[in-house]
Formats: C-alpha cells, sequence, structure tokens
C-alpha cells in the first residue's frame, strides 16, 4: 500500500507555475494571434492596391457604371492607411510580448507597468479594428472598380458591398466586445494576486 500511495504521488503531475506565470502565457498566446491575424489582413492589403489601375473597365460592360479617378485615388489612400494601422498594431503587440516575456514578477505586478501593459493593448487592439475598417471601405471601391460603381445602381455590386460590410460589422461586433471583456478581466486577476500579496 505505501508503495503504491508513493506510485501515485509519483504520477501525479506537479505544476510549478503560478497564477501569474499563467497569466503571462495567456498575454503571449493573445498577443501572437493578433500578430498573426495583422499578417492576413496586411496580404489583403497588398492585394487590394494590385485593383487600383486608372481606365479599367468594370464588369457591368456599361460606360457610367466603370470607376473613376477618385475610386482608384481613394483605394490607394485607404488601403495605405489599413497597412499602417495594421504595422502599428503589429509592432505594438511585439514589442509587449517582450516586456511580458522578459518583465520580472516584481515589475509585472508594478501598477505603473500594469497601466503600460494595458494602453498598450488597447493600443494593439483598437489599431487592428480601425485596420479592419479602412480595408473594409478600400474593398468597397475594388468592387466599384471591378463589377461596378454603386451610384449606376449596379445590383451585383450592391450585393457584394452589402455582404462585405454586414460580414465585418458582425464580426467586429463579436469580436471587440470579447477582446475587450478579455483585457478587463487579466487587469482585474493581475491587480487580485497584487491584493492577495
Amino acid at each position: 500500500m505505501p508503495s503504491g500511495a508513493g506510485d501515485l504521488e509519483a504520477s501525479t503531475p506537479t505544476d510549478d507555475k503560478g497564477p501569474l506565470e499563467n497569466l503571462r502565457e495567456i498575454h503571449q498566446k493573445a498577443l501572437d494571434d493578433l500578430v498573426n491575424v495583422n499578417s492576413l489582413f496586411t496580404l489583403a492589403v497588398f492585394v487590394g492596391l494590385s485593383m487600383a489601375r486608372q481606365g479599367e473597365r468594370s464588369l457591368e460592360n456599361r460606360t457610367e457604371c466603370d470607376a473613376d479617378v477618385g475610386n482608384a485615388r481613394r483605394l490607394v489612400v485607404n488601403e495605405v492607411v489599413s497597412f499602417a494601422c495594421f504595422l502599428l498594431s503589429s509592432l505594438v503587440a511585439k514589442a509587449l510580448k517582450i516586456h511580458v516575456t522578459i518583465c520580472q514578477e516584481e515589475d509585472f505586478k508594478n501598477t505603473r507597468n500594469q497601466s503600460v501593459r494595458f494602453s498598450m493593448l488597447m493600443l494593439s487592439v483598437w489599431a487592428s479594428v480601425f485596420g479592419c475598417i479602412f480595408l473594409t471601405v478600400s474593398m468597397v471601391d475594388v468592387i466599384q472598380i471591378k463589377v461596378g460603381k454603386l451610384s449606376c445602381r449596379s445590383v451585383h455590386a450592391w450585393r457584394a458591398a452589402g455582404a462585405l460590410i454586414a460580414i465585418v460589422l458582425l464580426a467586429l461586433s463579436i469580436y471587440v466586445p470579447f477582446m475587450m471583456t478579455a483585457i478587463f478581466t487579466s487587469v482585474r486577476n493581475v491587480q487580485r494576486k497584487v491584493d492577495k500579496k
């Protein structure tokens, strides 16, 4: 019996990680996911930029439905702003991951560092959100260039633009509240660990 109990104790895994270590790992995984998502969106930016060509005929095959220079110019501007937002989000997320990785336990629980970490995480998330918004606006211009201008009442253009906007709004309405809840919960959990000390 004693040997069996000893075997049971030996087979039971010991969790050497404390609550703060688990929080640190959660931060790192979340930041990695954010950077990966931004990378996918950045590819979409370059695809959109390749569509900005002057004098291209739309699939409606009507002259009044062909996009003008304004559409191409607006497409480029929105794509560049979108790329800048995703780049900002990724760089901030990478910097924050480095901070979380090398930060000692006492520094991790420091109130000032918590505020900096919270601000950087919010900046990274919202930069990604605004990048999505500008990317969506630019994709509407891609639709107008390839399918036909919305002003000429192209049914296919309106369907494509409507579906795009509806799906993006649905995605952001899920993403933003969940991310905000996760951020505030993470900050609150760290503060609880500090208070217990």
